[in-house]
């Protein structure tokens, strides 16, 4: 008999009650005798975490032809624009005791007038804070209306129209010169440098194409230059034999075209085609390197003006980080890039991103922009506006003669040279 049979025990009940007794005798010895627990001091409580500052939202708009013929311009404008907004945020500006976190908002107006007051409205709809932009004097003057209705301000970096700021609106401003500024400029070096005594013009019908040439042919007819013939086109033209025949058919010495590159390139090289030999001049629509890609060889020797400061002499520190960023500048984007930068600098001005509150410190500003200095008249026109001629140079547009105030200076010699400022504001 197994021993805990004597005392009433199975085998398996005496088993588990040495298991206890077990698992009892190593809680009493085998952990050891227990420590006496050390008093702590308390935990001093972490500090608070620092609230961190959510910047403050402020849209700017950009609106230009992003799809269509120019849309290398608008895009070019728009570019400008970024690079400002950009930069500024990297300065983490503070308006109205609250970091500004600057954004763009871009919209296509593609170069039609009808779209300038819907662009518009839709930017007032959004409450931006300001608008650079429209790159075309035709969708600019309709827009306008709609941005002085709502006491928003808009600068455009390109539209030359006069109608822009003969309006009396307080809310349009503009970067560059005007075109009854560029139309003499231009049409005085025809006639004084380029010595042409017949000359024959077209113009796309355009706002801008047709204001510029109205301007030239005033100018050149009061220098004693004969117009030999005035045609029109459009600017979504691309055959333009049967005007250009029209014109040989007067042996004009020259011949001015109103219009954008996207139509001036065919119109110069269908010219070259048809035997025309006359020197071509044009406004700043054409006034660009794609003129080189669109006429080709054809191109060489062509004259053109811009109403600003050429490219090439805007500043280093603008030119550098837009080359860097985007890469050559095709026009324009300088002073859109100004346009962006003066919104900016009366909102900071005036310690306020609201509309009413800075526009009257946009109005009275003056400032150092990539495009040299810029201060507004009562009109909102740029004081004091350079205008440059260009000659078409081995496929590059190269600036030839800058005139301010009536007064001509020729590039290179001892002329004005066209190295880039260093510094901008």
């Amino acid at each position: 008999m197994h021993a805990s049979e004597k005392i009433g025990l199975t085998p398996a009940t005496a088993k588990i009650g040495l298991t206890f007794v077990a698992a009892a005798l190593i809680g009493l010895y085998g952990c050891g005798k227990e420590e006496p627990k050390q008093a702590t001091a308390p935990t001093a409580a972490a500090p608070a975490a620092a609230p961190v500052e959510v910047a403050t939202k402020v849209t700017i708009g950009h609106a230009g032809p992003l799809t269509g013929g120019i849309a290398h311009l608008g895009k070019d404008d728009e570019n400008g624009v970024h690079l400002a907004v950009d930069e500024a945020n990297t300065k983490k500006i503070k308006i109205g005791g609250k970091t500004i976190n600057f954004v763009m908002m871009s919209e296509d107006d593609q170069a039609d007038p009808k779209l300038g007051p819907t662009i518009a409205q839709k930017f007032v709809d959004a409450k931006v804070a300001g608008v650079v932009g429209h790159l075309n004097s035709g969708v600019s003057i309709p827009a306008s209306a709609v941005y002085n209705q709502a006491n928003l301000p808009m600068i455009s970096g390109s539209a030359t129209n006069p109608k822009l700021t003969e309006q009396g609106f307080k809310t349009v401003f503009r970067t560059v010169g005007r075109d009854d500024q560029q139309g003499p400029a231009v049409a005085a070096y025809i006639a004084n440098e380029l010595k042409l005594k017949k000359v024959a013009i077209a113009d796309d019908a355009t706002a801008y194409g047709e204001g510029l040439a109205n301007e030239v042919e005033k100018t050149l007819k009061a220098a004693g230059v004969q117009i030999v013939a005035r045609e029109k086109t459009n600017d979504k033209a691309t055959d333009f034999k049967a005007i250009l025949t029209k014109m040989k058919g007067r042996n004009p010495d020259g011949i001015f075209y109103g219009g954008m590159d996207a139509t001036g390139g065919p119109m110069l090289k269908q010219a070259r085609e048809l035997g025309i030999k006359s020197s071509f001049a044009f406004g700043d629509g054409a006034c660009t390197a794609e003129m080189n890609k669109l006429a080709g060889p054809a191109s060489e020797g062509m004259i053109c003006s811009q109403a600003g400061i050429p490219t090439q002499m805007a500043s280093k520190t603008f030119t550098d980080a837009f080359n860097a960023k985007y890469g050559e500048v095709k026009q324009y984007a300088p002073f859109f890039y100004d346009g962006a930068n003066l919104l900016i600098a009366a909102m900071q001005k005036a310690d306020s991103t609201d509309p009413a509150k800075y526009l009257p410190e946009l109005q009275k500003i003056s400032y150092e922009g990539a495009t040299g200095h810029i201060e507004f008249d009562a009109k909102g026109d740029r004081k004091d506006a350079e205008m440059t001629i260009f000659q078409m140079k081995a496929g590059k547009v190269e600036p030839v003669a800058i005139i301010k105030s009536g007064k001509t200076t020729k590039i290179g010699g001892e002329g004005v040279r066209t190295d880039r400022r260093s510094t901008s504001s």
